[in-house]
């Protein structure tokens, strides 16, 4: 694993999650309760943007087929998913630099 910058803290609205992209990965950049998460952007049950559904208390649902995750852990909470989300370590520097340590 290694640490790259992939957002500033301003970009992060608390009511909307946010794609971004480290090589073919793809990320989805959530702000909760003052704290930024990060998970997979892609629905481990078929191909949706995880960013593009509803992001409520904590929790991403899928925009095609409602499945329901939680993005702290990655459990899956409502079906049809199944399958966990991978999540990654996040850290925020003072100037509002956000890292996350993942795998390329």
């Amino acid at each position: 694993m290694a640490w790259h910058k992939v957002a500033q803290r301003e970009e992060i609205p608390e009511d909307k999650a946010i794609e971004v992209r480290l090589g073919k990965r793809q990320i989805a950049l959530y702000n909760y309760d003052g704290k930024i998460y990060a998970t997979d952007n892609i629905c481990t049950h078929a191909y949706a943007c995880l960013h593009e559904g509803y992001f409520d208390d904590g929790t991403i649902e899928c925009p095609l087929h409602q499945g329901v995750f939680d993005i702290i852990t990655g459990e899956p909470l409502e079906g049809p998913v199944d399958e966990p989300l991978e999540t990654f370590e996040v850290k925020v520097e003072e100037d509002g630099s956000i890292w996350i340590d993942i795998d390329l």
